[in-house]
């Protein structure tokens, strides 16, 4: 599989995105001709650079608004495009693309259009040069897959052929069997966008909303599938344009360009085993089982406070690492780790971001398999130096530079609780109740979301919902969910654009994208909020016309609605079961803990209640007119 990217999908300047795309390991590039337009240097100089790189020219773009012209203005497009031809003859490329034309002069004859490419592609073939036609939905006459292509099939030319455009392909709900059944030689290239399922002027989502295969909702696998059965075996292209990633840093584009691109022909050859795909060994995407651990790194100081809140909450101190100022807290299935030793990556996240969660291991099928998956995706293997009798756990880097370890059954990595650890004697049982981590709350740049969803989705057997936008009083964040099959795995995603947000200023404060906080379950949250009264927990305050609201707007009893408020719950309720949440007061900087309970088939995240706790957390807040230190 040869593998292409648009210049015009990475931001930056064209040695800029050329170093990120050759970086990211694509084969080949679309010179987009903004860029080449914009370069001080000759087409010769830009095919050199590219060549340089160890890049191919698989395709210069775009030349508009060519066919069904009469009279001078033919005679125009023909003398412009012979222009084109010699710049891309100096500078080594040997296709063009050609979209469909808007200008409301052209003629829809579609006589004098086939005669049109008839003429261009005799013209091209005596340069040793090849046309790909593309249609536009916003074009003037050829708008469709199916336009196109009767187009080409018309002129019957060698040198004239046709794009696939997954964006307008799918946008205009062509046939994916009449994609396949194309001649593959007839097929000179193929690019491949994603969108998110909304409504809008296909124009306008075109040109501002496009995204990487994988991060929005159309079919790129059948799409990718049906090319394939048509017989190409050229390159796979990805063409993007999109606000966000016109603000972003080159590499990570580039990257995120790349890792969507073998994940999608990665799930085409799953769905397809028959199918002929050039693609590096790679076991399957990891089963994750559960959270495995939560580990937190802290100076003394801030160390004595989470204990204190983690002993509110009902946690025990159960375990001593052997050698290291690591210690093991744990209630039910769930794990916490506090790391307070001054070297190592724990104390480096710790200098960068404060007390913070720096580690996640997960629990998985198979954790040796985990980490070659997510390297072949891209990620970054992490290790450091171990010590006396402590086991090399597979890992890799996640959001914010933090640390993602993978264990499974095998001995050799579920030892380490027994090897590396000794157990702490208890006094008593101070359980609340709680007995498993329901979701992880990682908050981030809004401009990273989609790369993030997108690392976990490539590795993890995961499932994605449609991001959403939460309300918070000092503004907007776009939030969505991943969850395993079985849901015994959720993470929710949250990017902020503002450090007005809580979560933007949770991100400000703590230098960087991070964990904001952990829900635990229980199975009677009445039960369990009556435990950490008595334990000393503080609840975050939720204000009394929130319940005055809830009662109103689900007919709730008195004796409910009352019951509700003496323990600061906040409540939703679906067709399919009921929600119920605490939570604590923000800790540090603003991470925060949550206690859920679910019944009946109530699997979202409370939603409705987002802006009512962000305005209760935020009174807890440092003012934004004062410093953090």
């Amino acid at each position: 599989m040869k593998t292409s990217v648009a210049t015009v999908s990475i931001p930056g300047d064209l040695t800029d995105k050329l170093a990120a795309i050759s970086s990211a390991r694509f084969d080949g590039v679309e010179v987009f001709e903004q860029d080449f337009i914009t370069y001080p240097g000759t087409p010769r100089d830009i095919g050199r650079i590219i060549t340089d790189h160890g890049l191919t020219i698989d395709l210069f773009q775009p030349i508009r608004d060519f066919e069904g012209l009469t009279g001078a203005e033919r005679s125009r497009a023909f003398d412009r495009l012979e222009r084109k031809f010699d710049i891309m003859q100096e500078l080594g490329a040997d296709l063009a693309l050609v979209s469909a034309s808007r200008n409301p002069d052209s003629v829809g004859d579609q006589s004098r259009i086939v005669g049109d490419f008839q003429e261009l592609g005799d013209r091209a073939q005596t340069r040793g040069l090849r046309i790909a036609y593309e249609p536009l939905q916003w074009g003037q006459h050829i708008r469709c897959t199916k336009d196109a292509w009767d187009i080409v099939r018309k002129v019957d030319h060698s040198h004239v052929g046709l794009v696939l455009d997954s964006f307008n392909a799918l946008l205009t709900q062509t046939d994916l069997e009449f994609i396949a059944a194309i001649p593959g030689d007839r097929i000179f290239h193929v690019q491949l966008s994603d969108a998110p399922g909304i409504q809008m002027d296909p124009r306008y989502l075109s040109r501002h909303f496009r995204c990487m295969p994988g991060e929005g909702d159309l079919d790129l696998v059948g799409f990718t599938r049906s090319v394939i059965m048509a017989g190409y075996d050229g390159p796979i292209s990805i063409e993007i344009m999109n606000d966000e990633f016109r603000g972003g840093v080159p590499r990570i584009i580039a990257q995120d360009g790349y890792r969507s691109l073998l994940f999608l022909m990665d799930q085409v050859r799953s769905a397809d085993p028959q199918a002929k795909l050039d693609l590096p060994d790679m076991p399957e995407r990891s089963r994750i089982e559960r959270v495995e651990f939560v580990e937190f790194t802290a100076n003394e100081e801030e160390a004595a406070a989470l204990r204190r809140m983690l002993q509110t909450l009902g946690f025990s101190h159960v375990a001593q690492h052997i050698t290291k100022k690591v210690e093991v807290w744990q209630q039910g299935q769930i794990r916490l780790v506090i790391n307070t030793e001054k070297e190592g990556f724990a104390h480096s996240a710790y200098v960068m971001h404060g007390t913070c969660v720096c580690d996640i291991g997960f629990r998985v099928d198979n954790a040796d398999a985990t980490r070659v998956r997510a390297v072949a995706m891209g990620s970054s293997i992490f290790s450091q130096r171990k010590g006396k009798d402590e086991i090399d756990i597979p890992a890799v880097r996640g959001v914010g530079g933090s640390v993602l370890h993978f264990l499974d059954q095998s001995p050799a990595y579920m030892d380490v609780w027994t090897t590396e650890f000794d157990p702490v004697s208890q006094e008593s049982d101070r359980s609340a109740g709680l007995s498993a981590i329901d979701h992880i709350a990682q908050t981030m740049r809004a401009d990273e979301l989609l790369t993030w969803t997108l690392f976990y989705t490539s590795i993890f057997d995961v499932a994605k919902t449609p991001i959403v936008d939460v309300e918070d009083p000092g503004g907007l964040v776009r939030s969505l969910a991943l969850k395993n099959p079985d849901g015994t795995l959720r993470l929710t995603m949250n990017g902020a654009d503002t450090h007005k947000t809580f979560a933007g200023r949770f991100m400000a404060d703590s230098f960087g994208s991070l964990v904001q906080h952990i829900a635990f379950t229980t199975e009677d949250i009445f039960a369990t909020a009556n435990a950490l009264a008595e334990h000393g927990f503080e609840a975050l305050e939720v204000s009394p016309n929130y319940y005055l609201d809830l009662a109103a707007r689900f007919g709730l009893d008195d004796a409910f609605t009352a019951n509700l408020s003496a323990h600061n719950l906040l409540y939703d309720r679906h067709e399919n079961g009921e929600f119920f949440q605490l939570y604590s007061k923000p800790y540090g900087n603003g991470f925060f803990f949550e206690i859920v309970e679910r019944r009946g088939g109530y699997d979202g995240y409370g939603a409705s209640n987002a802006s009512y706790r962000t305005a209760a957390l935020k009174q807890y807040s440092r003012p934004s007119n004062i410093p953090r230190t």
